[in-house]
């Protein structure tokens, strides 16, 4: 038996458990509250939906900016747990903000310096998930971060639509609830993960500034080939609000619509673990190509939706495709980054999917309106196919090593 086998088949570090309860948890807090704030918006305070619009918009983008920043001074503090701290400390004591806000600036507040959390700890946490592993388990250990995170987004909306019943659809009341899950991911985080010392870096490794063209540049060729996979799969998959929009045009009623959101999660959340395992053990550019290959035929499936029943069967497939390829996208980061900019690879690496995916919600939108739901999911899978193509000629076929 390999070294690598033995590696690989052993427990994971408790610190990556603590993380991935610490992603269930706020994200079940985060889409209980997302799952009415829509709602809670436009019927409770009176804000109209391009207002909507404009404020999860710019939330979005913030949080995509800051994490390119927040990654490149996880690298020059060489403090990942404290940045991952502090982030995750911004979105929690901002929960209780939602239930309270009398006005659309509160909400925009809360929401927008929730977001600055997220892109605050996101590229800190997923660079200290690297340092806390062994090497052969790195494709676990993102598995199984993105499984509890992706439960958490299952659980989220279905403790919604319960406290709804439960509670006689009062909104704000439901919304408290959400304050719960955060402190408690919040206390787990700080508890139970440790900063392993033999990252810790001294003050001769410290660069003179916390961010430089030239190091950002110097990440190498097999990092960048990484970035250009991550940026074509952003591209051709868009925002997820746009499965609702599908959702409502194959006459699904508006109260079982979140379902669409539980199906694509339920399914990313079983499939990004045992995705996680088999990049340890497989080739990982077949493990890519599956997940192009299952992109494809969700947006086919989406293309030709005429019933709830089609539809869910393009939306689990859509979230069978996030499982293979997500926690995927950040193993090869992982490896393909020098151990000291890692913070940097990931933030420079959401910061650029995050604006493709801003620029591919514009795309899908326009040929949403010119030419219907249908046309937005044939040019997804018409991008996809040319992007499997492009993986396909020019990326090696050769499981990643880490540095």
């Amino acid at each position: 038996m390999s070294d690598k086998t033995v590696r690989t088949s052993a427990a994971l570090p408790a610190g990556i458990w603590a993380l991935g309860m610490t992603s269930f948890f706020m994200d079940m807090s985060s889409e209980l509250i997302h799952a009415l704030l829509p709602v809670f918006l436009v019927t409770t305070l009176g804000a109209s939906v391009l207002t909507l619009g404009i404020l999860e918009g710019i939330a979005e983008a913030i949080a995509s900016i800051t994490k390119v920043f927040s990654g490149v001074l996880s690298d020059w503090l060489g403090k990942r747990k404290l940045l991952t701290v502090i982030g995750y400390g911004m979105a929690a004591f901002t929960k209780p903000f939602f239930p309270m806000a009398d006005s659309i600036v509160t909400v925009f507040t809360a929401r927008f310096t929730d977001r600055v959390g997220k892109g605050i700890r996101g590229a800190p946490r997923d660079a200290l998930i690297a340092d806390i592993v062994p090497v052969a388990q790195r494709g676990a250990a993102y598995g199984l971060r993105q499984s509890l995170d992706t439960a958490g987004a299952v659980a989220g909306p279905l403790l919604a639509i319960l406290l709804m019943l439960w509670l006689s659809d009062n909104i704000r009341l439901v919304l408290w609830f959400a304050v719960i899950p955060a402190f408690l991911a919040l206390a787990i985080l700080v508890i139970w993960v440790r900063e392993p010392d033999h990252v810790a870096r001294d003050k001769s490794a410290r660069r003179a500034m916390p961010f430089r063209k030239s190091e950002i540049m110097a990440l190498g060729a097999p990092y960048w080939r990484v970035v250009a996979i991550g940026a074509i799969l952003t591209l051709a998959r868009f925002s997820e609000a746009f499965l609702i929009l599908r959702a409502q045009s194959t006459g699904l009623t508006i109260a079982f619509v979140p379902l669409v959101m539980v199906v694509m999660s339920a399914a990313y959340a079983l499939s990004a673990y045992p995705a996680g395992l088999m990049a340890d053990v497989m080739d990982r550019k077949s493990l890519m190509v599956a997940g192009f290959a299952v992109l494809i035929l969700a947006d086919l499936v989406l293309a030709v939706s005429s019933t709830p029943l089609i539809l869910f069967a393009g939306v689990a497939l859509w979230g069978l495709h996030m499982g293979l390829t997500q926690g995927l996208l950040s193993t090869l980061i992982a490896d393909a980054a020098p151990a000291t900019l890692r913070g940097s690879a990931f933030g420079v690496f959401n910061f650029i999917c995050g604006i493709v995916l801003l620029a591919a919600s514009v795309l899908a939108g326009a040929l949403w309106d010119m030419s219907g739901p249908a046309a937005t999911f044939l040019a997804g899978a018409a991008i996809t196919l040319m992007g499997l193509i492009a993986l396909l000629l020019f990326a090696p076929r050769a499981t990643e090593t880490a540095s």
